[in-house]
C-alpha cells in the first residue's frame, strides 16, 4: 500500500532539530571555482604569487603547476652550469624508479625492508670499490644526504675515538685539532666549528694547490684527531698524495688516522687510475666519504661514508632504535628521509657496472684533456692536471702579460660575466690563502658535457676574449659595476639576514678566498 505524504511548509522544516544545534554556525567553504579553461585566463595569472604568507584560498592544481613552472623558468640551464659537480642527467628508467619511491621513508626498516637492504648493497659495493679489508670486525658504512653529512659523521668518529684514548690514558681532552688543506670545501670548516675542533691548515702556494705531505705530518701532535686528505680538490681537481702522508706516518711511528675526502674523486680514480693507492690499501686511512650525486651519477641528495673497520666507529655514537617496529642501528645527523636517492644509486651501480663507469669516466677525462689543450692554445695558463692525475675538470687563468708594463684591462671575473651573458655558468674564484690572490676559472666536465658542447664553449670563450680586448679600462669597469649591482643573483639576494653578512671567522672571511662550488 502506498501512503500519501504531506509536503511541509518552510517553517516546519528542521523543527525536529534541538534549538542548540539550530544556532550552530559553521564557517564552511562556499567559494566559487575561479578556474577557467585557460591557466592564463584565470584570476591567478593577474595576481602576484604568494611570497610571505600562506594564502587563505585554494588554487587549482593546473594553475599552481604552471605558475611555479613559469617561476622556475628564470633559473639557469643545469646543463650549461659548468660550476657544479652535481649530476644533471639520469636515464628515464632511473627517474621513474626514483619517482615511485618518493613516498617511502627510508628509515622505516619494518615497512620498507627492501629499500634498507638496497642501501646495504650499495655500502658493500662501494666499500669493495675502495678496497675495504675483509679481516677484523669488517668494514661498516651508511648513506648520507651528501658528503657534508658524511664528513660530519667522520669527524665525530675521529674526535670520539681520540677522546676515548686520551681518557683511558688519563690525559687531557682539551684542544683537539685536525689537519687539512686551506683549500678545503666549507663543510670541513663547519665540522670543526660545530664540533669544537681546532683547524691546523696546510697552506697552498702560488705554484702548489694541494697539501705538502711533509708539512702535513710535521703538524701532527698529541691532540691531532686526524688528517684530511682530499682526492680531488674543488679548485683544481688535483689529487692530494694520500700514500705519501700514510707512509710518512708509518715512518714516524705515528698512529694518526687519515680521512680521505673523496667527494668527487671516489667514483673517478678507481676507474681511470685503478693502481693509484689512496683508499683502504693505505693502512692509516680509516674512513672515506664520497658523493653519490657527483661522479656517482645520481641526482642531488646522496652521499656515502665507509669506515675500514667497526673499531673506527665508536659504539657510543651508534643508536639502536625500534620505535618504527624493528631494531636498527643508526649513525646519522637526521632521521627521516626518502629512499629515492639510494635507489637511484643502486640503479646506476648495477645498470652501468664497472665497465659503464669506466667508459663514462674515460670519456670525461678525454674531453677534459681536449678542453685543456684548446685553452692552452688560446693563451691561458692551465692549473689543473691532465690524463687522470686529477678530476675531469679544467682550472685555468689568464697568463701574465709578456710585458710587465702592459696592463690588461680585464680579469677572470670579467670573462665569467661575459660567458654568463652567453648562457654559460663558468665560475671565477679567488684561490686559497697564500697564493698571492690568484684568480682562476674552472670548468667541471660532467657526464652530459659532450665534445660538441665543449667546442661551443671554446668558441664562446674566444669570442668573449676578443670582445673584452676591444674595450677600454673605463668601459669594462662600468660594465663590471653594473653586472655586480644588477645582474648577479648573489648581490641581489634579499634573504640573508644583515646580522650574518660579511662574517670574519671562516677562511673566506679571514683571507678573501672564494668558497668554490661543489
Amino acid at each position: 500500500m502506498v501512503h500519501l505524504a504531506k509536503v511541509p511548509h518552510d517553517h516546519e522544516v528542521n523543527n525536529e532539530l534541538p534549538e542548540a544545534i539550530k544556532k550552530i554556525s559553521l564557517q564552511l567553504s562556499n567559494d566559487e571555482d575561479s578556474f577557467t579553461t585557460s591557466v592564463y585566463g584565470s584570476k591567478f595569472a593577474a595576481e602576484d604569487l604568494p611570497k610571505h604568507e600562506m594564502p587563505e584560498g585554494e588554487m587549482p592544481k593546473d594553475v599552481a603547476y604552471r605558475m611555479i613552472k613559469d617561476e622556475l623558468s628564470l633559473d639557469g640551464n643545469p646543463m650549461l652550469n659548468l660550476a657544479s659537480f652535481v649530476t644533471t642527467y639520469m636515464e628515464e628508467e632511473a627517474e621513474k624508479l626514483m619517482a615511485e619511491s618518493f613516498s617511502k621513508n627510508f628509515i622505516d626498516y619494518e615497512e620498507y625492508p627492501q629499500s634498507a637492504d638496497i642501501q646495504n648493497r650499495c655500502v658493500s659495493m662501494i666499500g669493495r670499490l675502495f678496497n675495504a679489508p675483509s679481516d677484523g670486525e669488517g668494514a661498516v658504512g651508511t648513506s648520507c644526504v651528501g658528503s657534508s653529512e658524511a664528513i660530519m659523521l667522520a669527524v665525530l668518529a675521529m674526535k670520539k675515538r681520540w677522546k676515548n684514548k686520551r681518557q683511558a690514558a688519563g690525559k687531557s681532552t682539551d684542544k683537539p685539532n685536525i689537519i687539512m688543506s686551506s683549500a678545503v670545501q666549507v663543510c670541513w670548516e663547519k665540522a670543526t666549528r660545530y664540533f669544537e675542533v681546532d683547524e691546523k691548515l696546510v697552506y697552498c702556494t702560488p705554484d702548489r694547490f694541494v697539501i705538502d705531505p711533509q708539512q702535513t705530518v710535521d703538524l701532527v701532535d698529541e691532540n691531532t684527531i686526524g688528517i684530511c686528505v682530499i682526492l680531488g680538490t674543488t679548485y683544481t681537481g688535483e689529487y692530494e698524495d694520500v700514500k705519501s702522508v700514510n707512509d710518512l706516518l708509518i715512518e714516524k711511528g705515528l698512529d694518526t688516522p687519515i680521512h680521505v675526502d673523496a667527494a668527487s674523486g671516489g667514483f673517478v680514480a678507481p676507474f681511470v687510475t685503478p693502481d693509484l693507492e689512496w683508499d683502504f690499501r693505505c693502512e692509516h686511512v680509516v674512513s672515506i666519504n664520497v658523493s653519490g650525486h657527483k661522479y656517482g651519477l645520481v641526482y642531488p641528495g646522496v652521499g656515502w661514508v665507509i669506515w675500514r673497520d667497526a673499531e673506527f666507529l665508536p659504539q657510543e655514537l651508534v643508536f639502536n632504535i625500534n620505535y618504527l617496529g624493528a631494531d636498527q642501528s643508526s649513525f646519522t645527523l637526521n632521521f627521516s628521509k626518502g629512499a629515492s636517492q639510494v635507489i637511484g644509486q643502486y640503479y646506476q651501480l648495477i645498470r652501468l657496472g664497472k665497465k659503464g663507469y669506466r667508459a663514462i669516466m674515460s670519456n670525461l677525462t678525454r674531453t677534459a684533456n681536449y678542453l685543456s689543450d684548446a685553452l692552452e692554445t688560446l693563451g691561458f695558463v692551465i692549473m689543473s692536471k691532465k690524463s687522470g692525475e686529477g678530476l675531469p675538470l679544467v682550472a685555468f687563468r689568464l697568463a701574465d702579460p709578456a710585458d710587465p708594463e702592459t696592463e690588461r684591462h680585464y680579469d677572470e671575473f670579467a670573462i665569467a660575466h661575459k660567458l654568463r651573458a652567453r648562457g654559460w655558468v663558468v665560475p671565477a674564484y679567488t684561490m686559497a690563502p697564500n697564493t698571492n690572490n690568484l684568480k682562476m676559472l674552472r670548468v667541471v666536465v660532467r657526464e652530459d658535457f659532450t665534445k660538441n658542447r665543449c667546442d661551443a664553449l671554446i668558441a664562446d670563450i674566444r669570442y668573449c676574449q676578443q670582445l673584452l680586448e676591444q674595450l677600454d679600462k673605463e668601459s669594462i669597469s662600468r660594465q663590471e659595476d653594473f653586472i655586480r649591482k644588477h645582474a648577479m643573483n648573489s648581490d641581489q639576494a634579499k634573504h640573508n639576514h644583515p646580522r650574518y653578512r660579511k662574517e670574519k671567522h671562516s677562511i673566506q672571511g679571514k683571507h678573501g678566498k672564494t668558497h668554490s662550488i661543489c
